[in-house]
Formats: structure tokens, C-alpha cells, sequence
């Protein structure tokens, strides 16, 4: 990974902005989801701020795909992580359950600046980095969440435990401007800009209707977030309420995905070919190691079966970003993640909605039973249709 760095330098400042404002952020998740916790002691509370978090891909996703075509994607990069120093600092003012709709607001800013800056820095990889290396990257990135989980998530429990919620936002602000200060370094020639006319002139309903290998990834994006979202929500509920380890076990289980994702790499790395169907079967192991996670009742299984099923998200997410990346041409790509970020955002807010009110009706196991359920069926149904729809797979992009 170090050698793949070094060579891919541009990249490598890419990366290293993303885990310094990754593990800030994540310092701020995990205090805000436990101080929600704490202050309304329901799950309400927490799905409201998950669903918060994801929706505003719904209104700024669009804007990043009309951003990207008209401004340099580095300062875009730039501009969302400087206003998010400010606005992280906003949760500094929260001190009781009436000013908890500052979380919200603060959250849903924050969301923003993220609905922005994802899809346009994933645009940015393939403009930066050779081709040949285009999948060892996309494994490079889960091993970047992966140490994110694990130090933002895991440390920032522990942190958050130790010195309080208004520490960690503080955190998050500073990684903000470090960040920045990392992407205004930034040096290179976007290769789509040439292309900026016929980039404008796109009908993303075309180009789905062009490839069947797009439309399944179409089917992924609205499908595997519907049951994300029940597992993210999940996640500090089984912490908290299930087995009774409050902040630390947040940061536990969250370190436990992070682990997995960064050995999905060991994996992801050396595949070469046959993505979708291998993204495809990871899924519906992703699915078999969360449902029976449903029903352990020892937190050390759990936290192994969280390694589990990262694992196989991680070699999914490779194999999935890989198709579009080598399949799709690069000035197509900034809308087509803008367009896919904002489905997917979408899809696992509005999950984690109704999850926060349907955790008050339904028992936390049963539910996640039903999540990894749903990851079982979606890859096992498309990877059904891929192969009887083989052929139609070779069909390339224009």
C-alpha cells in the first residue's frame, strides 16, 4: 500500500486529506450519536440524525454534478471542507434536549458539504491515477474508511468517553482546516474538461438505458441501502441497549468494520476481472455474517462478525466502483457519481428514518435479522439476472 502511495503521489495527498477529515468527522459521529442517546434515551433520536446526515444527498447531489461540470474540482474539494470548519463548531452550543435541533441542523450541514465533496473526489481518482492501478486504488480507499472506523470511530469513542462530546467536535473542526490546507496543494489536469460540452449535454436516463451492466448497478444502489441503513442504525443500538458497553462499544463496533475493510484490501487487490459477479456473492456473504450477528449474544462474536461483513462490503465496493471507473467514460463519471451518491444517500436516510421509529416496535434482532435477510436476496436475485443476461454485460458505454 505504501509503494502503491509513493508511486500515485497525487493520490496519496487525496488519501491523506480523506483520513484526516474522515477520522475528524468520525470523532464527531460517535459523541453526537451517544450524546442523542443520552439525552433523549430513544432510538428515535439517533435515526433521526442518521436519516439527516444521508439527505441532503437528495438536494446537493444534483448540485455536485452541476458543479463538477463547471468549476475546478480541487477548489470545490477546498470550499466544502473550509465551511465545514465552521459549521462543525456549531455543536459546541448544544447543552440540553431543547437545543438538540441544533445537532440537526449542524448535522445536515455538515451532510451538505459532504453530498459535494464525495461524488467530486471520486470523480477525481481515475483523472489522477494510471489505469492499470485503478483497482488496487479502489481497495486502497476501503482501507482508508477501514482506518477511519478504526481510529475515528474506536479512539473517538474512547476520547469522547474520556474528555466529552464538545472535545471531539473540536477535533472534527481542526481536521477540517488540515484537510484543506492538504487539497490546496493539489496539482493536476482534469482530462474531462476538454470534453466540458459534451460532459453538459449528458441524458442520464441514456446512459443507463445504454448499459445493462449500469442498470443492475442502478438496482444496487437503490436495493443494498434500504438494509444499510436498518445495519447502521443498529450498530449503536446493539452497543448501547443490547450489550450495555455505551460509548466504547460504539467505537467497538465501528472499529470492528473498520478492521474488516482494511483486510478486504488483501483481497480486493488481486482481482482482475468478473466484478460484478464477485461484488455480487460478497453480498450475499455480507448478508449471511449480518444475520447471524443478529442473534449472537456475545459481544466479542459480534465484534467478529462486524470484521466479517465489512470484509465482504469492502470487496463489494471495490468490484462496484472498479465497473464504473474502467467502464464509463471520465467526463461522464463526476455526474454518474453524483447521480448514484444521491440515490444511495437517499435511499439508506429514509431507512434509517423508519428504522429510528420502528426500533420502538419491533425487537433490534429481529430487525437486523431482516437486514442481512435483504443483502442475501438482492445479491442472490441480481446475480441471478447477470447470468442470464451474460451477453448483455459486454456491452460497453459511449
Amino acid at each position: 500500500m505504501i509503494s502503491l502511495l509513493r508511486k500515485e503521489k497525487i493520490y496519496s495527498k487525496i488519501f491523506l486529506a480523506g483520513l484526516v477529515n474522515g477520522i475528524g468527522d468520525r470523532f464527531s459521529q460517535v459523541a453526537v450519536l451517544a450524546l442523542l442517546l443520552n439525552l433523549t434515551e430513544s432510538g428515535i433520536g439517533v435515526g433521526i440524525a442518521l436519516a439527516i446526515r444521508v439527505l441532503p444527498f437528495l438536494l446537493f447531489g444534483p448540485i455536485s454534478a452541476w458543479l463538477v461540470n463547471r468549476f475546478t474540482k480541487k477548489w470545490i474539494l477546498v470550499a466544502a471542507d473550509f465551511i465545514r470548519i465552521f459549521v462543525s463548531l456549531s455543536l459546541l452550543f448544544v447543552h440540553s434536549e431543547e437545543e438538540i435541533w441544533v445537532i440537526y441542523a449542524s448535522t445536515f450541514l455538515l451532510a451538505a458539504g459532504e453530498a459535494i465533496y464525495s461524488p467530486i473526489r471520486k470523480s477525481v481518482i481515475p483523472e489522477v491515477v494510471e489505469q492499470k492501478n485503478i483497482v488496487r486504488i479502489n481497495g486502497l480507499e476501503q482501507v482508508m474508511v477501514g482506518i477511519i472506523l478504526i481510529l475515528g470511530a474506536f479512539i473517538g469513542g474512547y476520547f469522547s468517553y474520556l474528555f466529552g462530546p464538545k472535545a471531539s467536535f473540536v477535533i472534527n473542526s481542526v481536521s477540517f482546516f488540515i484537510a484543506c490546507m492538504i487539497l490546496s496543494t493539489l496539482t493536476f489536469t482534469e482530462r474531462g474538461k476538454e470534453q466540458h460540452q459534451e460532459a453538459k449535454k449528458i441524458n442520464i436516463i441514456t446512459l443507463f438505458f445504454s448499459s445493462f451492466l449500469l442498470q443492475i448497478i442502478l438496482l444496487l444502489e437503490i436495493l443494498v441501502p434500504l438494509f444499510s441503513g436498518i445495519d447502521n442504525v443498529l450498530i449503536s443500538v446493539y452497543a448501547v441497549k443490547e450489550y450495555l458497553l455505551g460509548d466504547i462499544g460504539v467505537g467497538l463496533f465501528y472499529s470492528a468494520l473498520g478492521i474488516g475493510l482494511m483486510l478486504s484490501y488483501t483481497v480486493a487487490r488481486f482481482i482482475q476481472s468478473r466484478f460484478l459477479y464477485i461484488g455480487l456473492l460478497v453480498l450475499m456473504l455480507e448478508g449471511a455474517f449480518i444475520m447471524v450477528q443478529s442473534q449472537s449474544q456475545s459481544p466479542l462474536f459480534a465484534f467478529c462478525l462486524f470484521c466479517f461483513a465489512a470484509f465482504c462490503g469492502g470487496i463489494g465496493s471495490t468490484c462496484f466502483d472498479s465497473i464504473i471507473m474502467k467502464r464509463v467514460p471520465i467526463h461522464q463519471q463526476g455526474v454518474l457519481f453524483s447521480l448514484l451518491a444521491t440515490i444511495s444517500n437517499t435511499t439508506i436516510g429514509l431507512s434509517m428514518l423508519a428504522t429510528g421509529f420502528i426500533l420502538d416496535l419491533v425487537a433490534p434482532r429481529m430487525l437486523g435479522l431482516f437486514a442481512g435477510l435483504g443483502f442475501f436476496i438482492t445479491g442472490a436475485s441480481l446475480l441471478s439476472i447477470a447470468v442470464i443476461h451474460k451477453k448483455a454485460l459486454t456491452v460497453h458505454t459511449h
